[in-house]
């Protein structure tokens, strides 16, 4: 039974630390496509001038953008301290449930707020303000700002989800671990009486 126990926590934490290293890879790809998200484009305003849109002026995509660097740094110490430091000692066991917990509040706060921006931007809207892309700017006319800026919430979002399903995915691991050593100690110590009470009859 121990030797089952044994696997199947090691099998969780093949999973969690699996599932982080493909949660900090949604992150670094939301905060990077988030930040090369621009366009050329001229407004409604008759007689404006062209001029590039990127997720700055947009503060909730700014936030997407830090938040979601963060959280993949966050991630980096996370792993690094599942894979080089086994998740023992008393630091990673203060760490790990901290950085479990701080990684997908980081991207849930920043997807919910880009969320909310992006469902009334005006500039994504079909009636926008937006009348015409500059073409073969360079900006890169033929990009579409409002697109990356949805692929990038929701790949900040995908990576919340996997954050979260690998940290539940350790904790399950590391409960089985200690339910299986429990259940070792306290058969030793019934052996231990035992060897002890035979010995005594002698």
């Amino acid at each position: 039974m121990h030797d089952e126990e044994k696997k199947d926590s090691k099998c969780a934490t093949a999973v969690s630390i699996a599932g982080r290293i493909l949660g900090m890879g949604l992150a670094v790809a939301a905060a990077a496509l988030m930040a090369t998200a621009s366009q050329c484009t001229v407004y409604a305003a008759y007689g404006a001038r062209p001029r590039t849109v990127t997720y700055s002026d947009f503060p909730p995509f700014v936030y997407l953008v830090i938040a979601s660097a963060m959280a993949a740094f966050l991630e980096a110490i996370a792993i690094f301290l599942a894979v080089w430091k086994k998740g023992k000692g008393k630091k990673a066991a203060v760490l790990m449930p901290l950085l479990g917990a701080a990684v997908p509040a980081l991207l849930y706060s920043s997807t919910g707020a880009a969320f909310a921006k992006s469902a009334d931007m005006s500039y994504c809207s079909a009636y926008g303000q937006r009348v015409s892309v500059c073409a073969g700017s360079a900006a890169g006319g033929s990009s579409n700002f409002c697109s990356q800026v949805h692929i990038a919430v929701y790949l900040a979002l995908a990576a919340a989800i996997v954050v979260s399903a690998a940290e539940v995915v350790r904790a399950l691991g590391g409960a089985a671990a200690l339910g299986g050593s429990d259940s070792d100690s306290s058969s030793s110590s019934e052996s231990g009486g035992c060897d002890h009470g035979c010995h005594h009859k002698h």
